[in-house]
């Protein structure tokens, strides 16, 4: 069983869960309560992951790769996750780069080099196959370069906003 301290805007929840169950629906026990998640494909990445089943009710969710925030359906929530059995805090990965998850079209550009930004504010409206997609910040930080204008050309992975 793993045991993690997950804080959501500043308020703490004790998860314990085992993922041990046969299909996609597991019992997790949230502050000694215990409550039904159905996780669509357990083994992808948290950025895979899209949609959640909690007791019977579907939620719409955005994770951030380094899980520092989440986006459900009323708005973008700060997070941060313990595991409990954990002796140090996990350092916060990657390294500031955000790039292009698909090819597309510099539609808008948000913020400016040196403009402070939160996690999870959009930087940086990238345009592909007719549908607009909000590129955000990965973590708290300042912008230390936009290297895309409107109208630019971009392919998948390219380099379009740092943050430090």
């Amino acid at each position: 069983m793993t045991s993690l301290l997950v804080t959501i805007d500043g308020n703490p929840y004790e998860i314990d869960l085992s993922l041990a169950a046969q299909d996609d629906t597991h019992i997790v026990w949230a502050n000694g309560e215990a409550v039904t998640v159905t996780v669509p494909h357990l083994q992808a990445t948290v950025t895979e992951v899209e949609w959640l089943i909690v007791n019977g009710w579907p939620y719409e969710l955005t994770f951030d790769p380094n899980l520092q925030w989440i986006k459900a359906y009323d708005g973008l929530h700060t997070i941060e996750v313990h595991d409990r059995a954990q002796r140090v805090a996990r350092p916060r990965s990657g390294d500031g780069r955000v790039k292009a998850p698909i090819p597309g079209l510099i539609a808008r550009v948000l913020v400016k080099p040196g403009a402070p930004v939160e996690a999870g504010q959009t930087l940086v409206v990238l345009e592909a196959m007719k549908m607009e997609n909000e590129i955000r910040a990965p973590f708290d930080g300042v912008v230390s370069s936009i290297p895309v204008t409107i109208g630019q050309t971009v392919v998948r992975g390219q380099v379009l906003a740092e943050v430090q």
